[in-house]
């Protein structure tokens, strides 16, 4: 028999969290992007079950600031271009940091 899966997180704190991660961001100049991009994927995995597994994601801004900034020179270098491989590329890295809990 499968487990169930489901997601239980709530509208308020997914906004508060969003809105936290975006003033930080405006505030830092883009600076602390990673560290929203990893505030906000954290809240959503552990809010995510699947087939009876809580998600966990072990990312960290410092692991992805390194990415970010590799990215972005990567897309200036190529005038852009690398731009459009930048979201794949930020699917793969929470991907690689997000495990079940249990």
């Amino acid at each position: 028999m499968m487990k169930q899966s489901y997601f239980d997180g709530g509208l308020l704190s997914l906004v508060g969290h969003i809105l936290f991660g975006t003033i930080i961001t405006v505030l830092t100049l883009g600076i602390c992007y990673p560290w929203a991009v990893c505030l906000i994927y954290r809240w959503k995995t552990k809010h995510t079950v699947i087939e009876g597994h809580r998600l966990i994601f072990t990312g960290t801004a410092m692991g992805l600031f390194g990415n970010w900034i590799k990215w972005l020179l990567l897309s200036i270098i190529t005038l852009g271009i690398y731009s459009f491989w930048v979201g794949i590329k930020l699917e793969q890295w929470k991907t690689k940091h997000t495990f079940f809990a249990n």
